[in-house]
This record gives structure tokens, sequence and C-alpha cells, in this order.
């Protein structure tokens, strides 16, 4: 996918964070745009400044974890636009603890993080593969490629993405289709991913609530991560490339996975260096 201009990119989480990156991207590669999310006045915020800036966007409020707005979310795009070409499978909220996370935020951070990916995959994908041409992007984590304690719930859904996504290559390319797929693995990135909580359904803020006190020091440490303009960079080059592994943060990632590698050869478990977290 070398031509971008003209193209319909559908990016769900598309209200903030790297999917409104993705956005502003897309639309200065002059790019037709559908912006997803759960949040609907963020939602109208973003396309009314994509539009004040030139872009052809729409918003449809969508809920990746139910099937059937996943459905309705392609149906309106191909009514408005008549296709689809570019997907990012990036809407996604934060997990806890695999030993104290309650079973309601389990299915909650899995709905949204695993599911949403197998929602748009399942739903994108036919037009995708009929069309012979187009590219999705799934958004993992290097929380995907690393266990991390406190985080579990997180790990176990960006792990399941990343399978998802080396499989679907490996499908494509035995199809010698010319649909590509990326994995997006960064690492701290300055978004709202810890503030996931905002948009807790009732039930699964009844059965946990993070403090006050977690928020503001979960807060500070995201607003030293990558900006995300960065990503978006990436995101855009991968699609252009038909790169698979997208890893804003190549050097936690590189370590991450020799330590992986000495772990399984029964050396000691790894030790991240945080710091690499942060910065490429």
């Amino acid at each position: 996918m070398r031509e971008l201009a003209g193209k319909v990119a559908v990016i769900t989480g598309g209200a903030s964070g790297m999917g409104r990156a993705f956005a502003d991207r897309f639309a200065a590669e002059r790019m037709r745009l559908v912006l997803a999310d759960v949040e609907v006045p963020a939602l109208d915020r973003a396309v009314d400044e994509l539009r004040d800036a030139g872009a052809a966007v729409i918003g449809v409020p969508t809920d990746v974890a139910r099937l059937e707005d996943v459905r309705a979310l392609a149906d309106r795009t191909k009514r408005e636009f008549g296709g689809v070409h570019v997907v990012c499978n990036n809407a996604g909220v934060g997990g806890g603890s695999v030993i104290e996370s309650s079973i309601e935020a389990w299915e909650w951070v899995l709905g949204v993080n695993l599911w949403g990916v197998i929602h748009g995959c399942h739903v994108f994908l036919p037009e995708l593969l009929a069309q012979d041409e187009g590219h999705i992007v799934n958004t993992a984590s290097l929380a995907g490629l690393h266990g991390a304690a406190g985080l579990g719930v997180y790990c176990t859904g960006k792990f399941a993405v990343v399978g998802l996504s080396e499989s679907l290559h490996l499908e494509l390319v035995a199809r010698e289709s010319n649909v590509g797929v990326s994995v997006l693995c960064p690492g701290f990135v300055q978004t709202r991913i810890f503030e996931s909580h905002r948009n807790m359904p009732d039930h699964v803020r009844a059965a946990e609530t993070p403090s006050a006190e977690v928020i503001d020091a979960q807060r500070a440490v995201i607003g030293m991560g990558l900006p995300t303009s960065v990503v978006a960079d990436a995101v855009v080059e991968a699609v252009r490339d038909q790169r698979f592994f997208v890893l804003p943060h190549p050097r936690a990632a590189r370590q991450m996975t020799e330590q992986r590698l000495t772990w399984m050869e029964g050396g000691d478990a790894p030790s991240v260096d945080v710091t690499a977290l942060f910065r490429p």
C-alpha cells in the first residue's frame, strides 16, 4: 500500500491517544477517515477538529467489545466511503493484577483489548481479501512480548493480540495475498491508558476502581513516554512497507526477547531496564 491518498482508514479508539495521532497522520496523507470510539463527546471533538483542518472524516460511536457495533461500523464505512483499505484495531484499556483483579475487570479488559481486535479482523478482513488490497494494524504492546507483575490482565490480552497477528500474517502469506498486517508493540506512550476507568461500565466500577494515588503515579509515568506522533509515523511507514512488527521502543523489545530466550534455556527470569520503555 504505497499510495495512501484517497484510501479509507478505519481507526478504533480514534478519539484520543494513539488513535487520534493515527488520524492526524493519515489525514496528512489525504486519506479518508472513519473514527470509532466509545467516548462520544471526545469523538465529536476529534471529527470537528479534523474537518476544520480539511480532512474527509466521520465518527461512529462504537464499543468494539460488541460484535454488532463493529458490524455497524463497517456498514457505515461502506455507505459513506464505499470501502475500506486500512483498519487500525487500536481501542484499548488498562488492566491490572492476575491475583487481585475481579472477574468483571477481566471480562471488560479482554472484551476491549482482545475481542475488539478479533471483531475488527473478523468483520473487515472479508472485504480486504475480496479486493486483494489493504492493511490491518493491531495494537498490542511490549506487554505482549513480556509479562509484568501487576499488569497480568493487560498482558494476557496483548500476548493474544501478538499471537493472533502472527498467525494472520502467516495465513496471508500462505494465500499469497496482497493484504498486509502489522502488530504495534510500543512501550510507554503519552496516552490516557492508565485512566481507562473513565470508561468502565458501572458493574466493573462497582467491583474495582483504582485509587487516586495510583492514577496520579501512572499518569506521571506515562507523561515521560514517547509522543503519540512518533508512533503514528511508525505505523504509516509499516503500512507502506508491509512491515509486520512496529516497535517504537526497539531497544526494550530486543532486550525482552533476548532475556526470554535466556529464561527458556534455564537462566534467570527477565529483569527489564525500565528506562528502555520510555525512549527508542
